[in-house]
């Protein structure tokens, strides 16, 4: 038997009380308790009989894993005297958020009464807020700060034969083996990290009674029908990517904003692709959206502007408050390049899953307007009116995964402390990233107080300040809840606040209080939403 301990709160050899223990035994169920003292968990654990320990503790740097075998009262133990451990494996930190985003409102499983959609979900009250900020965040950066960006807003269902002059119609597949046994599909470049249907569930091809078929080619996009009659000549796509449709309307939108060369298309939208492997949370699902620029530059300038993309990207990330030993580039060799690419680099974000790629910069040469050009037939190019130049542009494409940019700032954010002597969650977003800027408290349901309370959060909302009023539970219990919403400022109306008008600023981080008067709430919070990340 083997046992999985994972280790909360603080435990040390003078009997110190640990918060919470999880014993996960193989082939049994859960048990949890809080033993009281040392000698009363070590009593227990040696009822476990004898089992390899593994033991999964992590805390400010690197998780370490240690294992030792239990023999009896003589078991020794790998933890040095009065020292406190915050276990949290990497591969928790996954369930952890997925736990912690139904519970506080950020993301549910989609039709989860019906017994929920596979790699659908919904954007919960904080979860849509938070998402909101990323996108007006991207936005803002790509748009509205710049001069030489455009706006659209392209359609999901688009003529079927753009998807053909991009190729998807005829290349974008993935060779997909099925198990006869079983009914379950998987990628054949993934089958040695993909589980097999029946128990125990191995790799595809390793249970004695799998039968895994013949790779075939599976097109990932999804086909429905446009108009009453379901034939051939009636079927359209769900757009699997957002890029496209700035192709398209190139012409249109450099000719109704009179842009020059060099100029980009920005858009954000849902994409589709019919994932045979999805997973890991939000990061790969089914119904996604993305933040895609295509800049039209002149060929001959493409290698200068795809630096200078890569690099105001990379800032926009850091901008976001992520911290920057979490971030890395990695550039496509020659065997990862797409058909279209003469140079890519993806910027990596350390998921608790491991370095995924959270946007690619591209450079796209002029593959996508010359194809465009030849399957409809059209002049899609650009004619310099000073000198009369005429050419297809190159385009160096940005695209972000919206849905990977939150969950990579919930993962950046979780973290689990202990402050004198109790445990708490904290989701220490940026306060520009956070769903909730401030939470107002009155400290009693008397005395005026909730009045006052009311007031300070309708004025913020006024000033579309996001606010929230708690007055349920105890004050230590409000900031938890808030902590765990990433709620950077917490706001306390107390007796003070009637006699000289002044409340409590409680900061996330720090956890320091200060008074501030009532009527200067939020002028201080605009301040402090002003501040750049560190």
């Amino acid at each position: 038997m083997t046992c999985q301990f994972h280790f909360y709160g603080t435990f040390c050899l003078a009997g110190v009380c640990l918060t919470r223990v999880r014993c996960a035994g193989s082939g049994g169920p859960i048990a949890e308790r809080p033993p009281h003292v040392f000698n009363d968990f070590l009593m227990w654990l040696l009822r476990v009989g004898p089992a390899p320990i593994i033991l999964a503790v992590s805390g400010p740097g690197l998780p370490h894993l240690f294992s030792d075998l239990m023999s009896g009262p003589g078991t020794r133990f790998p933890f040095p005297p009065s020292h406190s451990w915050h276990a949290m494996a990497e591969h928790d930190v996954m369930d952890k958020l997925v736990s912690l985003g139904k519970r506080r409102g950020f993301i549910f499983q989609s039709s989860e009464i019906y017994g929920g959609t596979g790699s659908v979900w919904d954007y919960g009250p904080l979860g849509i807020e938070l998402k909101r900020n990323v996108k007006e965040s991207w936005w803002s950066r790509m748009v509205h700060q710049r001069d030489d960006v455009e706006g659209v807003d392209a359609s999901i269902l688009m003529h079927p034969r753009v998807w053909e002059a991009s190729g998807h119609v005829e290349g974008f597949t993935d060779p997909l083996v099925e198990c006869r046994v079983c009914k379950l599909r998987f990628r054949e470049d993934q089958i040695d990290s993909s589980k097999c249907g029946r128990k125990p569930s191995l790799a595809p091809g390793h249970h004695g009674e799998c039968e895994l078929g013949e790779a075939r080619l599976f097109n990932l996009m999804f086909r429905t029908f446009m108009g009453p009659v379901e034939s051939e000549g009636s079927v359209v796509y769900l757009r699997p990517e957002t890029a496209q449709g700035s192709y398209v309307n190139f012409i249109n939108v450099q000719t109704a904003s009179r842009q020059k060369i060099p100029f980009g298309i920005a858009q954000i939208g849902k994409a589709f692709r019919n994932e045979i492997t999805p997973g890991n949370f939000i990061f790969r699902t089914r119904e996604f959206e993305q933040a895609e620029m295509q800049f039209f530059v002149e060929p001959g300038t493409d290698e200068k502007w795809f630096e200078i993309w890569l690099d105001e990207r990379q800032a926009w990330h850091r901008s976001l408050g992520v911290r920057s030993e979490n971030l890395r580039l990695h550039e496509h060799g020659s065997d990862e390049l797409a058909h279209y690419a003469k140079k890519a680099v993806d910027i990596q974000y350390k998921f608790p899953f491991g370095w995924k790629e959270l946007e690619g910069i591209h450079n796209r040469t002029d593959f996508d307007l010359q194809r465009h050009r030849e399957y409809s037939g059209k002049r899609l190019e650009y004619i310099d009116s000073g000198g009369g130049k005429r050419f297809v542009p190159y385009v160096v494409e940005t695209a972000v995964g919206v849905d990977r940019t939150v969950l990579m700032l919930l993962s950046d954010a979780y973290r689990e402390e202990e402050i004198e002597g109790e445990f708490r969650v904290v989701l220490g977003f940026h306060p520009r990233m956070a769903p909730v800027k401030a939470a107002v408290f009155p400290l009693v349901k008397k005395d005026g107080l909730p009045e006052l309370a009311r007031k300070i959060v309708k004025d913020l909302r006024r000033a579309a300040v996001p606010a929230f009023y708690d007055e349920s539970g105890s004050i230590g219990r409000r900031y938890r809840r808030q902590d765990e919403a990433g709620t950077p400022w917490c706001i306390t109306i107390d007796g003070q606040t009637s006699e000289n008008g002044t409340v409590t600023v409680r900061d996330r981080d720090s956890l320091q209080q200060i008074r501030i008067n009532a009527s200067n709430v939020l002028e201080w919070i605009r301040e402090r939403l002003a501040f750049p990340p560190p």
